[in-house]
């Protein structure tokens, strides 16, 4: 099972317009609402993967209980806490004329100290038998909550292994604790280390020193670049680049996806570039649709077959 910890979860919304010109009014020509937050995400593809899944997170109010009724309709396991407030809203805009996507991102409510050892202790709970933790998303202002590391070292008295996917501070403190997979995009990896990362040799670059900084041997980091791929440095310090020849106007999500076929596949007992594949066919997969995680599994495996996985340079 995968236990998924949505760090900041959300209602996703995106709109499609014609063409975005700022200042002017716009009527969208199709709209979708979905439950957001990474960790979300990864719950929902890995279901549809196939994979046995679990999400759980802090929820708040109206928008909160309605993002847990479509989560229940999708038939994703979840074991919520409920806090003050109500959960955040996210919204992308996606311009046919130009294919570009503009988003805006709530920070979200803070949390209390309470909802979170609330939290803290339903990962406690379901760690038992679990096969990995994912933590996956920010992780909103709150009063004394330890964050990411205080779940991280509740898996390592587990035996349970983790995958974190965050970015800023979180990151940071989450790499320092020593997760087994850092899994992050390429502007996220930039960004911790303060470093440009254009091409391959760089990402690798990227990933061998990000590794380094989460304990080295044992531990693996995944970099994605968007359409042109990814770069995997394994457990045992072998570099991998892969890619597929699929692409959608549809990214949002994506990331969370690739994550998602990583762990299902990883749980499944495949090796890591096998893994890696399933990752970049979910990923794939997740661009063709509007909305993340409304991805068709058997085009997932279709494109997740087709991948291109080498040594990286």
């Amino acid at each position: 099972m995968i236990v998924c910890v949505s760090g900041n979860p959300s209602i996703d919304k995106l709109f499609e317009v014609e063409h975005l010109v700022v200042g002017e009014i716009h009527r969208p020509v199709s709209f979708v609402a979905l439950p957001g937050g990474k960790g979300i995400h990864v719950a929902q593809v890995a279901t549809l993967l196939g994979a046995g899944a679990i999400v759980t997170g802090v929820l708040a109010g109206h928008a909160g209980r309605w993002v847990a009724e479509c989560l229940a309709a999708e038939g994703v396991r979840m074991a919520f806490v409920w806090g003050p407030g109500e959960t955040r809203s996210s919204l992308s805009v996606a311009d046919r004329a130009t294919g570009r996507l503009t988003e805006f991102y709530e920070e979200g409510v803070p949390l209390t100290a309470q909802a979170w050892s609330e939290l803290v202790e339903i990962v406690d709970g379901l760690l038992d038998g679990a096969q990995w933790l994912a933590l996956a998303g920010s992780v909103p202002a709150g009063a004394d909550i330890g964050g990411y590391p205080r779940l991280i070292a509740a898996a390592r008295r587990a035996r349970v292994p983790v995958a974190v996917d965050s970015r800023g501070e979180a990151l940071t403190r989450a790499i320092a604790a020593e997760p087994d997979l850092v899994k992050i995009n390429a502007q996220e990896a930039a960004e911790l280390l303060g470093a440009e990362i254009d091409d391959i040799a760089e990402a690798r670059a990227a990933a061998t020193e990000i590794r380094s900084r989460a304990g080295g041997d044992g531990h693996a980091v995944v970099i994605t670049l968007g359409e042109r791929g990814m770069v995997l440095v394994d457990p045992g310090g072998e570099a991998w680049y892969g890619q597929v020849a699929a692409r959608g106007d549809y990214p949002v999500g994506s990331g969370d996806a690739f994550l998602a076929g990583l762990l299902t596949a990883l749980t499944a007992g495949d090796s890591w570039p096998r893994s890696a594949a399933l990752g970049l066919g979910a990923a794939a997969a997740n661009a063709e649709i509007p909305g993340a995680a409304r991805l068709d599994p058997a085009r997932a495996r279709e494109i997740a077959a087709t991948a291109d996985i080498r040594p990286a340079p």
